[in-house]
């Protein structure tokens, strides 16, 4: 039985055995892609000056998973971008964002919260850089979303899918 090293000023009962790792929650991303990627400027040559007018920002996101086989899971970030002024849209853009991701020693009923919670932590860094480069791509400023609570992403989903079924437990 190996030990794994540690500080000197560690409780005795903190040594961890690899018997102990070994039964760990593990968590990997596998692979991320792009499943879907819209943009659009419905202004053309004239969102120049609509930017100008300091448009309206609003920004959607949205969390899923679905199993891909034992152990392995896609968990998806759909974004939805959208500047306004009073009288046009300014632009839009939408990404569907994926990744594949493997999970290991997770009791059943936390699958899901690991996955929308932390699988889309690590996956939205990515994402969200696509969206700023397309924006700017797009001949705009850069979109850049603010960090996103996946926990209260996940509760409000969580309710609300909760009270389309008419769980009233939730």
């Amino acid at each position: 039985m190996a030990e794994t090293p540690i500080p000197e000023d560690a409780p005795e009962d903190a040594i961890i055995d690899d018997e102990d790792e070994a039964l760990a929650p593990q968590i990997g991303v596998e692979s991320q892609y792009i499943k879907d990627l819209s943009f659009e400027n419905p202004l053309g040559p004239n969102a120049q000056a609509a930017v100008q007018q300091n448009p309206e920002v609003s920004v959607e996101v949205t969390t899923n998973v679905r199993p891909l086989n034992e152990g392995r899971y896609e968990v998806t970030l759909f974004i939805r971008g959208e500047a306004k002024t009073p009288d046009s849209t300014v632009f839009i853009i939408e990404l569907t964002y994926g990744a594949s991701i493997s999970l290991a020693n997770v009791p059943d009923d936390a699958v899901a919260p690991i996955l929308l919670i932390e699988g889309a932590r690590l996956i939205f860094p990515f994402a969200r850089n696509i969206v700023a480069e397309v924006t700017r791509d797009g001949g705009f400023p850069p979109l850049f979303i603010n960090p996103i609570d996946f926990v209260q992403l996940y509760r409000d989903q969580h309710m609300k899918n909760a009270a389309a079924n008419g769980d009233a437990t939730a």
